[in-house]
Order: C-alpha cells, then structure tokens, then sequence
C-alpha cells in the first residue's frame, strides 16, 4: 500500500515522527493495513494553512508517486481546534481524484484524548475508532 500524508498548517514544521512510528507499527489509523505487506509513504505535506489551499492540488503529486489512498493527519482531528475543514477535505478529494481518504495518521495521544472527550468535537474521533488503540499505546505517544 502506498500512501500520502496531509498535516495541519500549524504543525508544518513537524518532522512525521509520530506519523512515521504509526505506519512502520501498523498503529492508529495503520492498523487497518497489514503488518506482512508493504506500506511505503509516498508523499507528506501541509493542508496549505486555512482554508486548506493544498488540498486542492498535492493528492495529485502524492498520486503520481503511487498514493493509493490519502490519510489526514491525526493533528487535524485533535489540534487546537480540530480542523473546521475536514469534511469538506473528506468528501473533495475522492471526488476530485477517485482516491480514498483515511482520518487520521498515529493513535491519539493520552493527553489529548483526556481533555479532547471533554469537547464538542470529539465526536469526529469516536467516529475513527483505529485512532483510539489502548491506553498503553496512547501514552506511547504522549
């Protein structure tokens, strides 16, 4: 399976670490490929910032280096705030490319998960349950 990897604006300096872990562990939203056959990441890059310029034209770029299927950063779902953009990202690029999306990237770290089930928004995580694992992988990626 190849793969590309999209990032909240806020967090463009991030260097994929937990993302990374997450795909070579077959953790988080990983878990739903497996551990025996190949998972390469294709392409990583920002949302472009508010509203999500990106998102319009780098799953091109990931597709032509193989991208089977786009997976939104985890961040994009707990940053602070989640992104107000997601589903609009979730219904245009399988629209626009025929590719599939996948919310999320590694699973949510503990920390978030204590005070993010406090807010309104964590229904767009209990809706991606591979984002949850246990809690000894979430504080793994504390």
């Amino acid at each position: 399976m190849k793969v590309g990897i999209i990032i909240c604006d806020r967090y463009r300096s991030c260097a994929g670490g937990k993302c990374f872990r997450a795909a070579r562990q077959r953790e988080g939203a990983f878990s739903c490929y497996p551990k025996d056959e190949p998972l390469e990441i294709v392409g990583y890059s920002t949302c472009g910032g508010c509203p999500g310029g990106n998102v319009e034209y780098v799953p091109e770029e990931m597709i032509k280096n193989g991208a089977q299927v786009i997976h939104l950063a985890t961040g994009l779902v707990v940053g602070y705030p989640p992104c107000p953009h997601m589903s609009y990202f979730v219904d245009f690029i399988p629209k626009r490319y025929g590719v599939a999306v996948e919310v999320g990237t590694h699973p949510i770290p503990e920390k978030y998960r204590r005070i993010h089930r406090l807010l309104p928004s964590w229904s767009l995580v209990q809706d991606q349950p591979g984002l949850m694992a246990n809690e000894e992988v979430r504080r793994a990626y504390d």
